[in-house]
C-alpha cells in the first residue's frame, strides 16, 4: 500500500465559472491559472505522485510551458494515473476536501464524484469529495480563492 496527500489553491479572478473536479461550478468569479485551474484535480494528482513519490504536478506540467495553458486538468489527472498504473498500482480509495466560501458546491459533490471514478477507473463509492468553509478565516475566508486537500491509497494491482 502507499499513501499519498495533495493540496491546492487558486486566487479568483474574473469569470463565471470554477473548475472543481471535473465538473463547471457557476460562480461570480473564475480562478486565475495557467491550467483551468481545478483544485481538486491538482490536489488528487499531487497526492497520486506524492504516494509513488514521484514528484508533484509542477514537475511534469510545468506552468511555464505553453502546452498546459488552459489545459483541462483531467488530460492531467489521466497522465498522472498512467504512471501509476504503469508502476503497478490502483487506486484503492481517496478522500478530497474543497475549502470555500463559495460557491456552494452541495449541488455538484455527486457529479464531482462521478468524474474523479471515471477518470481513475474506480467505483463511485471509493471517491469521497466533501466542502467546508474557512469560517471567513484567511484568504479563503475573505473570498478570495479556493483551496483543496485529496489523500489516496494506493494498491498494488496485483492484490486488487
Amino acid at each position: 500500500m502507499r499513501i499519498g496527500i495533495g493540496y491546492d489553491s487558486h486566487r479568483f479572478t474574473t469569470g463565471d465559472h470554477v473548475m472543481i473536479g471535473g465538473v463547471a461550478v457557476p460562480h461570480s468569479h473564475g480562478v486565475l491559472a495557467h491550467s483551468d485551474g481545478d483544485v481538486v484535480l491538482h490536489a488528487l494528482c499531487d497526492a497520486l505522485l506524492g504516494a509513488l513519490a514521484l514528484g508533484d504536478i509542477g514537475q511534469h506540467f510545468s506552468d511555464q510551458d505553453a502546452k498546459y495553458a488552459g489545459i483541462d486538468s483531467r488530460q492531467l489527472l489521466a497522465q498522472v494515473m498512467t504512471m501509476v498504473q504503469q508502476r503497478g498500482y490502483v487506486c484503492q480509495n481517496l478522500d478530497v476536501v474543497v475549502v470555500c466560501e463559495a460557491p456552494k458546491l452541495q449541488p455538484h459533490i455527486v457529479a464531482m464524484r462521478q468524474v474523479i471514478a471515471e477518470s481513475l477507473s474506480v467505483a463511485l463509492d471509493q471517491v469521497s469529495v466533501k466542502a467546508t468553509t474557512n469560517e471567513k478565516m484567511g484568504f479563503i475566508g475573505r473570498a478570495e480563492g479556493l483551496a483543496a486537500k485529496a489523500v489516496v491509497l494506493l494498491v498494488s494491482a496485483s492484490s486488487s
